[in-house]
């Protein structure tokens, strides 16, 4: 079965050897950590759309966004059907290193964690992938 994806974006924010995480309150993703993001909104670039949530979950104000990975997500049923489809564009991005982040909008709680925590914690795929390439140094 084929189904139209929709657009959304994350953003990741790395201080030193930390990433940041929220713990996602809303499907798709629930009760795992991932990195800030949502769908976009009519109009808004990729980019556009990883700045807004960032600053919609964590309260802090990103800038410089790159362009890290792409990935086409979707999630099945038991029986088979599409559940939802996403076209996940994810930024790399910078703010302020004093900048504290506070868990807000569809975000439970959030957290730096290195790549050795997020092995261990309930996360998506393309999050463990994302942080490994980043921690290995292989962009």
């Amino acid at each position: 079965m084929t189904s139209t994806p929709k657009a959304a974006s994350s953003a990741i924010l790395q201080r030193g050897d930390r990433f940041l995480l929220v713990l996602r309150r809303n499907p798709p993703s629930a009760d795992m950590y991932a990195f800030p993001g949502g769908r976009a909104e009519p109009g808004e670039t990729p980019a556009e759309t990883a700045l807004r949530e960032f600053e919609e979950e964590t309260g802090i104000k990103a800038h410089g966004p790159r362009l890290f990975a792409t990935y086409d997500l979707k999630t099945h049923s038991a029986d088979g059907t599409i559940v939802s489809h996403f076209f996940l564009s994810v930024f790399q991005v910078e703010a302020d290193d004093e900048t504290v982040a506070i868990a807000a909008d569809d975000a439970a709680d959030l957290g730096w964690f290195s790549v050795e925590e997020i092995r261990r914690l309930p996360a998506p795929q393309s999050v463990l992938e994302c942080a490994e390439r980043l921690a290995s140094g292989s962009e």
